[in-house]
């Protein structure tokens, strides 16, 4: 595998200035419902036409059908991006290792899906669930390949070919896979995320659909952090400086997710009538069906019983949990230019979560499975009057035990084309994930059952967001949280005095209050900028059981220009990130869980980050240089949780590339 990348880079490397064009100027091509500068082709042209394209004819559709197309630019926001989730990470805090879990230093309560999932969250951020999946339509063949280093003995690889056979039916291709070994012994990670999508459109338009398969696995081995964390890192002793050298807790302990997925979303229009000579639409009327079938599971192995994690029922330890889905709705969308759009649905969700066995124990008898059905009822309604953009989404669940409602709505006003105004409302009732309802271990205090005990989390939000091209951007969120659940610490329930021993769910019966305030501003001079993220959060909470930092800042000053006679755009400069010290989550493997610890608190320390990006014609080459400062004092105090150190001072590099035949 690392001799197929190394001569990968090094193709890539020679092409990458070879390239005559970025864009085809022009291609002999199907001209039906293609546009040339200024007019629409008739749909009955027959024969061939030479027309330009140019890169918004890229267009990316995502699982909401908003459509962007393809950016090819070097933006200070394309560095934020530029990592293993390929998203802006202001709000997480990364371990040592890419692929690790990632601490929490914002929330965001608003939910997406009515369903619980199946829990493991600290092991899901690369995860790329339904609505995660994009789908294209491109007037010639393009690739797009992401290219980055890892630590020790691997690579990070994304790599994506998409193309239209014809003006209305496109395929995809992705592979996303990465291995590390890390700094630290039994520190390795490696993950694998293939997915295919298809997109189309009957030549009426009248019948379109879109369809994916994504098989994706999480692999990692888990060392526990450190185990001798005074002498071998905090105190700087150079004799560790080689991260090998430091003592972890295990050493034949590993966690897996593997998961499989089938997606098909279809609708056919009854009535379609189009204004006179253009195909935007007056008045449709169409019927739907969104079938989704995933099967998942989360696997934890420890070599030998651990008393870290308390006493066993086995030597050697495999516990396995496992869910499988099945969504179908069925749904009706009539659409009018003045009325705006209004889609009723009906949605039928199949679920089944469980483990080999039941467990019989002194207390109680843990049933083996979670099983059944629910049937919801929604409604979606989207207009746009004027400067103003509405947009509801009511989800009422009429059978089943795991939910009761969704509800969104959204207020959008574009006060001018500088300045925009946005407002938001959401509400949700549903169960907590499953590992906090059933779930079982060879580890004797990890077996639980809360079915009868633990109630629907209640979430209620308010949002406003002012976007604005002079001002900056600025967002106000406030939430209220019922029947919070989280992992904590058993107190009753230690054994051998470690607190892992004793890991349970909870759910607080007092309301929480989550205030968050972020500004966003950048300020020019020339060549030079400063581009500035800072959020405040407030919790109001009877028990301490969510704990965030009170601010969170990321501060970036750099220089762009061209450069060599404008056949290359560079961007270099240094990133500050900085929040306040508070009691960070720890992390539990058993679990793939952050629990609460209330006893340790960390943070507080600035990371500085060194970079220098190029890019050529449609080629953005990326180097930095990690918390450079990480050697700058005598004592190591960066933490990413309780136990488990930030990475070091480190050089990467990278590229993402896209090639247009």
């Amino acid at each position: 595998m690392k001799h197929f990348l190394f001569l990968l880079l090094i193709f890539f490397s020679s092409s990458l200035f070879a390239q005559e064009d970025s864009l085809p100027p022009k291609k002999e091509i199907d001209s039906t419902f293609l546009q040339t500068k200024g007019r629409n082709l008739p749909p009955k042209t027959t024969g061939t036409e030479v027309i330009e394209i140019s890169i918004k004819d890229y267009k990316i559709i995502s699982h909401s059908r908003d459509t962007t197309y393809l950016d090819t630019t070097l933006t200070i926001q394309k560095e934020y991006r530029y990592n293993y989730l390929r998203k802006d990470n202001f709000e997480l805090m990364p371990f040592s290792n890419v692929g690790q879990p990632y601490n929490k230093l914002g929330v965001d309560f608003e939910r997406t899906n009515m369903y619980p999932k199946i829990g493991a969250k600290a092991r899901h951020f690369n995860y790329l669930e339904t609505e995660d999946i994009d789908y294209y339509n491109v007037p010639t063949p393009v690739s797009d390949l992401f290219f980055k280093t890892t630590f020790e003995q691997g690579q990070l690889l994304d790599a994506l070919l998409t193309f239209n056979t014809s003006p209305r039916l496109n395929f995809s291709l992705a592979y996303k896979g990465f291995r590390s070994l890390g700094k630290y012994q039994f520190n390795q990670a490696q993950s694998g995320n293939f997915r295919t999508t298809v997109n189309y459109e009957t030549k009426n338009r009248r019948y379109s659909m879109r369809a994916h398969i994504a098989a994706q696995d999480v692999e990692g081995e888990e060392n526990g952090g450190l185990n001798n964390k005074v002498e071998q890192f905090e105190s700087g002793n150079p004799e560790f400086s080689d991260r090998r050298r430091v003592d972890v807790l295990f050493a034949d302990v590993k966690n897996k997710i593997l998961g499989k997925r089938y997606y098909w979303d279809h609708q056919y229009k009854l009535v379609r009538k189009t204004k006179d000579s253009s195909r935007t639409e007056k008045t449709s009327l169409a019927l739907g069906h969104a079938f989704n079938y995933e099967t998942r599971f989360y696997q934890f192995d420890d070599g030998a019983q651990n008393e870290f994690f308390g006493s066993a029922f086995l030597e050697a330890v495999s516990d396995k949990a496992r869910l499988k889905t099945m969504f179908n709705e069925f749904n009706m969308k009539f659409s009018n230019a003045v009325l705006g759009s209004l889609k009723g649905s009906l949605g039928l969700y199949n679920y089944n979560y469980y483990f080999d066995s039941r467990l019989i124990t002194e207390d109680q008898i843990i049933q083996n499975q979670l099983k059944g059905e629910e049937v919801t009822l929604g409604a979606k309604y989207a207009n746009r009057i004027g400067g103003l953009k509405l947009n509801a989404d009511v989800r009422y669940t009429i059978s089943g035990q795991l939910t009761s409602n969704l509800m969104k709505g959204t207020a959008q006003y574009q006060i001018n084309e500088k300045n925009r105004l946005k407002a938001t409302l959401h509400s949700s009732t549903r169960m907590p994930d499953f590992n906090f309802l059933l779930y079982q271990s060879e580890y004797s205090n990890y077996n639980w059952q809360n079915t009868e005990t633990f109630e629907n989390e209640k979430i209620n939000g308010i949002g406003f967001n002012f976007e604005s091209n002079f001002w900056g951007n600025l967002s106000v969120d406030y939430t209220t949280v019922a029947n919070y659940s989280y992992f904590g610490i058993d107190r009753n329930s230690i054994e051998s005095g470690f607190e892992q021993s004793a890991i349970k769910p909870f759910q607080e019966k007092n309301v929480l209050n989550h205030t968050k305030v972020k500004y966003i501003k950048e300020f020019r001079l020339g060549s030079f900028a400063l581009n500035n993220t800072i959020m405040y959060q407030n919790v109001s909470q009877a028990n301490q059981v969510l704990n965030l930092p009170q601010v969170v800042t990321r501060n970036t000053l750099y220089f762009s220009s061209d450069v060599f006679k404008k056949a290359m755009y560079i961007q270099t400069g240094v990133t500050l990130k900085y929040f306040t010290s508070y009691n960070m989550d720890a992390y539990n493997p058993v679990l793939g869980e952050f629990y609460i610890q209330n006893t340790e608190k960390l943070g507080g320390y600035p990371m500085l980050d060194f970079f220098i990006n190029a890019r050529v014609q449609q080629t953005r080459i990326y180097l930095k240089a990690e918390h450079f400062n990480s050697g700058f004092g005598t004592t190591n105090e960066f933490y990413s949780a309780p136990n488990y150190p930030y990475r070091d001072f480190v050089i990467r590099f990278g590229l993402v590339w896209n090639f247009f035949s």
